[in-house]
């Protein structure tokens, strides 16, 4: 197995060092850096598509929605969605690209099954916003800024549905096009050249993705393909060189894959021109049962794509008044929420994460501390309880436990009407039935607390059961407390008030 670094110092002594784990590793030493782009395709969030008025929907009969414009028909016009242009431009903002006043629309050639109309509409010398940038922490180079050079609109392709591969009829030598998905609005975000390892591109990936979802311009469902993302990795002998042969990587729709694409391809390209072979210039894709990029066609140029704009659209004219419009409407996006959750709630870095990698999560927890939770115990219940108990984070906002439910239930426990354990079995309740804790407790004896004399009267029997703990207690064990609360809370099934327990324990015990 080749492993490949980065020399990040010229000393003399780390130069010596590097060099001598290569050569025992069986390597010749060649400093090198690697370069990857990434060029990111994320469906828009629209009702309708970009061109024409069939309704976007998922997991319908095939071809139910369609028309003349979508399927590329002679004489259809198309008609420029308001829609997705405001879902392009509150992405372009959030991550702080210059909206162009006036953009256009060509026509990109190529010939496939799913393209009806023989080419796509997209955007390419005036696209619709330029030169951004993306915050992004990485795992092990801290923060890093990485650039976005162009934002642009354009049309999603048909689906193919491939016969499987077990079949033994004549359909297995057939695929079947779905064309719902012809003329899905798309935004592609093109990243600068700033990436320099597989890990700079997960981050980067995952950040861009929380903030679109964030925006809700894109439901962020890789698996359906609504964001997928194409890598372009290439590899030069230092910073100051000229950049070298590109390979793509194509069609990638999920985080790890895109991470274990970019690392083997980085050392593949390493390793070709170590034993004196040229990169191609091509495109791969990944293939995860094999763990490895393998070729499918040369990489096309510019010109074989024979773009020209598309007579049958007007430029887009984005007024400066309708843009203010849109950016008042962005909401705190999550590197900022997380930073405000540390500050402000006092929640441990994790915690921030986790809640504000989700705006309906984040927005629960907020929701819930302003009812009078305390952050830290609405955190650890929203993590330890109400996510697992969902199967979609973004299912949050229709759970049965509200936030005025959970706000209530952190307030018994804080007074002390139940204890922990009572407050577990409550929760459980709440999420069938939907109803408040305070009424749940008060329909189910099972789930009030004993008395004082009912917990006295235990206690005693606890006592009378561990004599000789009691006592190693009075000798100046004094750390066995622990022990004989938990043995009168397992005793009562955790219907007796902790405070009432260790109060009642050290009046027995310390006579």
């Amino acid at each position: 197995m080749r492993v490949w670094y980065r020399l990040e110092a010229d000393t003399d002594s780390l130069y010596a060092l590097w060099r001598h784990v290569f050569i025992r590793l069986g390597e010749r030493f060649m400093p090198c850096e690697a370069v990857v782009g990434l060029e990111v395709h994320a469906q828009l969030n629209t009702r309708t598509k970009i061109f024409c008025g069939c309704p976007v929907r998922f997991n319908v009969a095939a071809n139910s929605h369609t028309c003349p414009v979508c399927l590329g028909l002679p004489g259809s016009l198309p008609v420029l969605n308001r829609e997705a242009v405001a879902c392009a431009v509150k992405a372009a903002l959030a991550v702080k690209c210059r909206l162009n006043h006036e953009s256009r629309f060509v026509r990109k050639h190529y010939f496939y099954p799913d393209l009806p109309r023989g080419y796509q509409i997209s955007q390419l010398d005036h696209p619709l916003a330029e030169n951004g940038f993306l915050d992004i922490e990485t795992r092990h180079s801290g923060m890093k800024r990485i650039g976005i050079s162009r934002i642009h609109l354009e049309d999603d392709a048909a689906r193919l549905v491939h016969a499987s591969s077990t079949t033994t009829t004549d359909e297995a030598w057939y695929s079947y096009v779905d064309y719902n998905r012809a003329g899905v609005p798309l935004i592609e975000i093109v990243s600068g050249t700033d990436m320099r390892s597989a890990d700079d591109a997960g981050s980067y990936l995952r950040t861009l993705h929380a903030i679109l979802r964030y925006l809700d311009v894109c439901d962020g469902n890789m698996e359906l393909g609504s964001f997928r993302c194409d890598a372009n990795v290439s590899i030069r002998p230092d910073s100051a060189s000229p950049l070298g042969v590109r390979v793509e990587i194509k069609n990638m729709n999920s985080f790890r894959h895109v991470e274990h694409a970019i690392g083997f391809e980085i050392n593949r390209q390493m390793e070709l021109v170590e034993n004196g072979n040229a990169v191609a210039q091509e495109t791969r894709q990944w293939d995860q049962d094999r763990g490895a990029t393998v070729s499918i066609r040369n990489k096309e140029a510019d010109h074989d794509y024979r773009f020209y704009s598309d007579p049958d659209l007007a430029p887009l004219i984005l007024s400066s008044d309708w843009a203010e419009d849109i950016s008042k409407q962005l909401p705190e996006l999550p590197m900022a929420r997380r930073l405000r959750f540390i500050g402000t709630y006092g929640l441990s870095a994790y915690g921030a994460d986790i809640l504000t990698r989700s705006r309906r999560v984040a927005d629960y927890f907020e929701e819930t501390v302003a009812l009078g939770g305390d952050p830290v115990n609405v955190s650890n219940w929203i993590m330890g309880e109400i996510m697992p108990a969902l199967e979609d984070e973004r299912d949050i906002s229709t759970c049965a436990v509200t936030p005025e439910h959970l706000a209530q239930l952190l307030d018994l426990i804080e007074q002390g009407e139940i204890s922990g354990k009572i407050a577990k079995q409550v929760f459980e309740e709440m999420l069938s039935t939907r109803q408040f804790p305070a009424f749940i407790i008060s329909k189910n004896k099972s789930l009030q607390l004993l008395d004082a004399s009912e917990v006295a009267a235990e206690v005693e029997n606890v006592l009378e059961q561990y004599p000789s703990e009691v006592g190693r207690y009075r000798s100046g064990k004094k750390k066995l407390l622990s022990f004989f609360v938990g043995q009168v809370m397992k005793a009562t099934g955790g219907r007796a008030h902790p405070g009432l327990v260790n109060e009642l324990l050290r009046r027995e015990l310390d006579d």
